[in-house]
């Protein structure tokens, strides 16, 4: 037994005062074990955006979106017309539509000549020559047409399937499907995107679960070189505090969400937060392009004019998927809308977007992801085959062009036909409804079972249409 007498001097507060750093080192301990132990919770609890099977095996693991708002002229750039040549400046011998946006006069040839590119002989105009070199892995869709001949309309039938009512994306409608690869990160990226046209409608989740959304990186008025993801770091407080501010949070939120039930917006705030803070750790290295190769900058035209800006959107677009996110979308907006200045102006963007394109399909395939990636490359309509006063094309959704690029489609094709001026779809017509069946088959989803039930009806990307375009499928 210990010999050791009570010492009445030992006062209470010269106890604390001779244990305080015991006392404290045992604290924190506890705080650390804590903040540890919710650190881990948080890492194992259930993701939605994690990755879900497929309806049959994908073709394609994630889609990349190249979107050339303003309606590119199909019959300057991908669809050659000889007869526009021949019949110059003479009148429209078909009947012109009964809803067009604006007049138009008589026919107009194309300013460029057409080469044909690769093993495929695929034709292609000058306006692309670098382009023209990745011809052989290149699925033209030429009779590609949409049911809205003005801007907002058609630019939001491309992107939700609808040009009237508000839907969820077509991002948004892959990442429900299908979730993401990569929990650090979000499972749709839009890059520089407009505003106008539909603006947020046109990357946005509508009565869909929030996290399926599309995550703005910059707007189009903003250079690529300064888009940024908002929030992405914060020195002030370090990661073991904003676990615990964030815990907090969530406790707070999810007692609400007891009281009043199912809450869509709640539920997505709650996970949003927690994505925000998981991205912190992958998210600032990956918006830092100044780890690739002198030679990878060269090959996007990235310090060079005119195709720094929009190469840095498409060098994004390969790291992103990459990373495992599902869908990253790069917007060369808003500028192939001529009604005048043709000539002049697609000059100009064609040749900020032709080598930044080429360099993207090439790095794919160089890197072997072209053969699990789908590359879209689309507007929301063509234009038409007669002019707007001496030198520009009107707003064409009648008969247009869009082609794709990788997984599980049929390189150096040109799939159906417009007329022999270009202004109507005319042989094997491919719908909106149809592309976007189309690319949810090649991502391994059948478009008429991918539903989600809303005001009491079943709605999907395809509405009540759509079939899968056989005819491109490798």
């Amino acid at each position: 037994m210990s010999d050791r007498r009570y010492d009445p001097r030992l006062t209470r507060r010269s106890l604390l005062q001779q244990s305080c750093c015991g006392i404290g080192m045992v604290a924190l301990a506890a705080l650390l074990d804590d903040v540890t132990a919710r650190a881990a919770a948080a890492e194992t609890a259930p993701n939605p955006l994690s990755p879900r099977p497929s309806h049959y095996p994908a073709r394609a693991k994630r889609l990349i979106f190249l979107f050339m708002h303003g309606g590119i002229s199909h019959i300057d750039t991908f669809d050659p017309k000889p007869m526009l040549r021949k019949m110059n400046g003479q009148p429209l011998p078909i009947p012109k539509p009964k809803v067009q946006f604006a007049e138009t006069n008589n026919l107009l040839q194309s300013p460029w000549e057409f080469r044909n590119y690769g093993q495929s002989g695929l034709p292609i105009s000058d306006l692309f020559p670098h382009l023209g070199t990745c011809a052989d892995d290149l699925c033209m869709i030429r009779s590609l047409h949409g049911d809205q001949s003005a801007h907002g309309g058609a630019a939001l039938q491309l992107h939700t399937g609808s040009g009237m009512f508000i839907r969820p994306s077509m991002g948004s409608w892959l990442v429900y499907g299908l979730g993401t690869e990569n929990r650090n990160l979000p499972g749709y990226v839009t890059i520089c995107p407009t505003l106008a046209h539909g603006g947020v409608q046109n990357f946005g989740s509508a009565f869909l679960p929030a996290w399926t959304q599309g995550t703005r990186i910059g707007n189009a008025s903003i250079p690529a070189v300064q888009a940024q993801l908002r929030n992405i770091r914060n020195p002030e407080v370090p990661r073991p505090l904003q676990r615990r501010q964030l815990d907090l949070l969530r406790q707070l939120d999810e007692e609400h969400l007891q009281r009043a039930g199912h809450d869509l917006r709640l539920e997505g705030q709650i996970e949003n937060f927690e994505l925000a803070f998981r991205m912190q750790t992958e998210a600032p290295e990956l918006m830092d392009l100044s780890g690739e190769s002198p030679e990878t900058l060269k090959l996007y035209g990235i310090g060079e004019e005119p195709t720094d800006n929009f190469g840095r959107q498409c060098l994004l677009a390969r790291r992103f998927a990459e990373k495992g996110v599902r869908v990253v979308q790069a917007s060369h907006s808003y500028k192939w809308d001529q009604h005048s200045r043709l000539r002049e102006d697609h000059t100009k963007n064609a040749a900020e977007v032709d080598k930044p394109i080429a360099g993207l399909l090439k790095d794919l395939k160089s890197r072997g992801l072209l053969d699990d990636t789908l590359v879209l490359f689309g507007s929301e309509f063509g234009r038409t085959p007669t002019a707007q006063g001496t030198d520009g094309r009107d707003h064409n959704p009648h008969g247009f062009t869009a082609w794709l690029a990788g997984g599980g489609v049929k390189g150096g094709t040109a799939y159906g036909e417009t007329d022999e001026w270009g202004y109507y779809a005319v042989k094997d017509k491919v719908h909106m409804n149809d592309l976007h069946a189309t690319l949810l088959h090649l991502m391994g989803l059948e478009h008429t079972r991918l539903t989600y039930r809303h005001a009491g009806r079943d709605y999907r990307l395809t509405d009540v249409a759509g079939n899968v375009v056989k005819g491109i499928l490798a």
